[in-house]
């Protein structure tokens, strides 16, 4: 599990993250929603240990992250950042063998893992395709597929950030996206991500933390969050809120 705890970020003379209380627990998908400038990436940032706070604790499994040893803490701790770029010519599955550098788990073990992250990212078919051919969507894909592949199979004890992974993508892989994070999370994975798309948070999230000017205006399941006050509040959108016809979660429409 990783824990947060008052954390309160500085950059420069800007407050960009004020009093955050967050725990990530394992088999659970945490949405991060927020309009732009309202901390999302300063929290990942702080969260994968890339940033310091100014005040507050962060922890991964009760210890305090500055605690993890860099390839101890990557056999727990993936990170997805908003821009993955590679200048070299890579074969795809080179890419997402990359996610299996802290591990010492031998090639072929290696070889049926990022095999099994490929597929799980939609991705199994680039096989054999250098990196730099491919399309951005098709390059988010194979990233996605190597933070997987990074805590496969996503048991307990792991954690995924993600930061806007269906940026790039087509409606279908955007699904076929946060289908994988679902089921990375149902194997004992915790995972937070950040989203833009309201509907996509309401049906793969199981609480969402949403960020107004760093700080937290409300942290709960989609149902008590996407609440039209809560998103004419935060996002300035007057929206009507509905019960998903067939799944019964949220639906957003603009009106």
């Amino acid at each position: 599990m990783l824990q947060v705890e008052g954390l309160h970020l500085k950059r420069g003379s800007n407050d960009v993250l004020h009093g955050i209380d967050l725990d990530l627990s394992p088999g659970q998908v945490v949405g991060v929603l927020g309009p732009n400038g309202a901390g999302k990436s300063s929290l990942l940032g702080v969260l994968c240990g890339e940033l310091a706070p100014d005040r507050g604790h962060v922890s991964l499994q009760s210890r305090p992250l500055a605690d993890w040893a860099g390839q101890e803490r990557a056999r727990r701790l993936a990170v997805l950042p908003q821009v993955s770029s590679l200048g070299f010519s890579f074969k795809v599955e080179e890419v997402v063998a990359m996610g299996r550098m802290p591990h010492d788990t031998g090639q072929r073990q290696d070889a049926e893992i990022v095999q099994g992250a490929l597929q799980a990212a939609d991705a199994a078919h680039l096989v054999g395709r250098s990196y730099l051919a491919l399309s951005g969507g098709e390059r988010q894909r194979v990233h996605l597929a190597r933070v997987l592949a990074q805590l496969w199979p996503g048991e307990e004890g792991t954690t995924l950030l993600l930061d806007e992974p269906t940026s790039m993508l087509d409606p279908l892989h955007q699904h076929t996206t946060l289908e994988a994070v679902r089921r990375f999370a149902d194997c004992g994975a915790a995972v937070l991500v950040i989203l833009h798309d309201l509907n996509l948070a309401a049906r793969y999230c199981d609480r969402i933390l949403l960020l107004e000017s760093g700080r937290c205006h409300a942290l709960a399941t989609p149902q008590e969050v996407l609440t039209p006050v809560a998103l004419k509040a935060v996002f300035g959108i007057d929206v009507l809120v509905q019960a998903h016809p067939e799944r019964g979660h949220p639906l957003i429409i603009t009106r």
